[in-house]
C-alpha cells in the first residue's frame, strides 16, 4: 500500500510537466506545402499547386518555383515554415550516378499565416524562389528548412548530398530534379595562355613488334565506371516543421553564486566610511574599558 501511495504522488509533476511542454511545443506544428514552377513570364510550367512529393517528380528544370501553405490549416501567430530551393553540379543525370555535388545557388523564403491558402487566390500574390538555370549535370531541391547543404560545418549548414555513401540530404525534401545533357567541366583558368615554343623535328616513330602467334594485340579499353543502385530514392514529404529560434550567441551573465552577497553593492557604496567607523567603534571601546579599570584601583 505504501508503494501504490508513494507512486501516485510521483505521478502527479509528471503529469503536469508532461501538458505544460506539450502546450509550448504545440503552438506552433508542422504544416503541408504546395508548390508549382512558374516561368519567366509568370505563367505556370506544367502541374499546378500539388503537394505530391517524388525526388524525379519534376520533368522540367524548376528555375523559379512558387510556394504556399495547403488550404485549410490553422497556423499560429508567430508560426514561420521556412521552404528553400537549391541547386548543385553532380557528375551524373540522375540520383542513381550524382557522384560528388557542389552547391551553386540557394534561395529561402519563410511562409506564414499570409500565405495559407484560402478563397480568391487567382489575386494573391505567392513568395518565389529562383536559382541559376544549370548547364550540366545537375540537382536542384526543394526542401523545408533553411539550412544550406554545401559540406561546411557550424551553425546553418549541413552535408552536400552524396549518393554512393547515401547521404540523403537536405532533410525535409519535398521534391526534386535531376537532370543534364552533358557533364560540368571545370571553369577556365586565370593563368596566362603560355608561349608556344619552336617545334623540333619528331623523333622517327618505332615500329610496334607483333607478338608471338602473329595476332595483334588486343586494343585496351577503360570501362566505364560503375556505381551501386540503392533500393530507393532520397524520402520526401510536403510536411515541413516550423523554424525552431535559436538563442542568443552570447548569453546574459547571471550572478555569481559563489559567495554571500555584500551588505551593500554598486560603485557608490560606503567602503572606506565603514571601514573607518568600524577602527573607531573598537578603539572607543577600548579606551572605555581602561578607563573603568583605573576607577576601580582609585
Amino acid at each position: 500500500m505504501l508503494a501504490a501511495t508513494a507512486f501516485a504522488t510521483s505521478a502527479v509533476p509528471l503529469l503536469g510537466a508532461g501538458a505544460a511542454s506539450a502546450t509550448t511545443a504545440g503552438a506552433c506544428e508542422s504544416a503541408t506545402v504546395q508548390y508549382r514552377i512558374v516561368g519567366a513570364d509568370g505563367n505556370v510550367v506544367g502541374a499546378d499547386w500539388t503537394s505530391q512529393g517524388g525526388f524525379h517528380q519534376w520533368d522540367t528544370v524548376p528555375g523559379s518555383v512558387q510556394v504556399r501553405l495547403a488550404a485549410g490549416q490553422t497556423v499560429g501567430e508567430g508560426c514561420k515554415y521556412p521552404v528553400s530551393l537549391a541547386e548543385y553540379t553532380t557528375e551524373g543525370p540522375n540520383w542513381y550516378v550524382s557522384g560528388h555535388q557542389s552547391l551553386v545557388d540557394k534561395a529561402t523564403v519563410y511562409l506564414t499565416a499570409d500565405d495559407v491558402a484560402g478563397t480568391d487566390d487567382a489575386k494573391r500574390t505567392w513568395q518565389k524562389l529562383t536559382v541559376k538555370s544549370p548547364d550540366c549535370y545537375g540537382q536542384i531541391d526543394l526542401y523545408g528548412d533553411d539550412i544550406t547543404y554545401d559540406g561546411k560545418t557550424g551553425e546553418g549548414h549541413g552535408p552536400l548530398p552524396y549518393e554512393p555513401d547515401n547521404v540523403v540530404t537536405p532533410y525535409h525534401l519535398i521534391a526534386a530534379w535531376n537532370g543534364g545533357e552533358q557533364p560540368c567541366t571545370p571553369g577556365p583558368s586565370d593563368s596566362p595562355t603560355p608561349t608556344p615554343s619552336t617545334p623540333t623535328t619528331p623523333a622517327t616513330p618505332v615500329t610496334p613488334t607483333t607478338p608471338a602467334g602473329g595476332q595483334p594485340p588486343a586494343e585496351e579499353t577503360t570501362p566505364p565506371p560503375t556505381s551501386p543502385k540503392p533500393s530507393t530514392t532520397p524520402p520526401t514529404t510536403p510536411d515541413v516543421p516550423p523554424l525552431v529560434s535559436t538563442p542568443p550567441a552570447t548569453p546574459e551573465p547571471s550572478p555569481s553564486d559563489s559567495g554571500p552577497p555584500l551588505a551593500e553593492t554598486g560603485a557608490s557604496a560606503p567602503v572606506g566610511t565603514l571601514a573607518g567607523g568600524a577602527a573607531l567603534v573598537v578603539a572607543l571601546g577600548a579606551g572605555a574599558v581602561y578607563a573603568s579599570r583605573r576607577a576601580r584601583r582609585s
